[in-house]
């Protein structure tokens, strides 16, 4: 892994910083913690999963077709 590395911030970005929190703070919290909602994106799970489910569904075809000529 790459070292993180760190740049300085100007002063203009940090009051800029600073009035952004105020004003979050002045927001209701019911608003503010819509702003910051937790959506993850899934669909490489998805894709996983799918996969792993037409291989067992596979595997388990096979399994049946041998039973009937290994009989």
């Amino acid at each position: 892994m790459s070292k993180k590395q760190k740049r300085q911030v100007s002063t203009s970005q940090v009051s800029t910083t600073a009035a952004a929190l105020e004003s979050a703070a002045a927001r209701p919290a019911a608003q503010a913690a819509a702003s910051r909602e937790f959506n993850p994106d899934y669909t490489y799970i998805k894709q996983d999963l799918k996969r792993i489910g037409i291989m067992a569904l596979s595997f388990f075809v096979i399994l049946v077709a041998l039973s009937f000529f290994l009989n």
